[in-house]
């Protein structure tokens, strides 16, 4: 299955959710915000809400610093 993840093409073996995608490159526990196909994801609903072909993900970690 193919989607956008960030902007680029990215393959992925079958459905997700947007928890296990997370997991999947590296974000798993991480702070940071998912926009699904143009629509915030809440933190609460990461393990809920799926990832389908063809989906725009995009994720953007939040860092602290000064």
């Amino acid at each position: 299955m193919k989607i956008q993840l960030n902007g680029n093409p990215h393959e992925i073996a079958a459905e997700l959710t947007v928890a296990a995608l997370l997991e999947s490159i590296g974000f798993g526990g991480k702070p940071c915000v998912v926009e699904l196909d143009e629509q915030a994801v809440f933190p609460r609903d990461f393990a809920s809400v799926a990832v389908t072909d063809g989906a725009r993900v995009e994720v953007v970690t939040l860092a602290a610093g000064g």
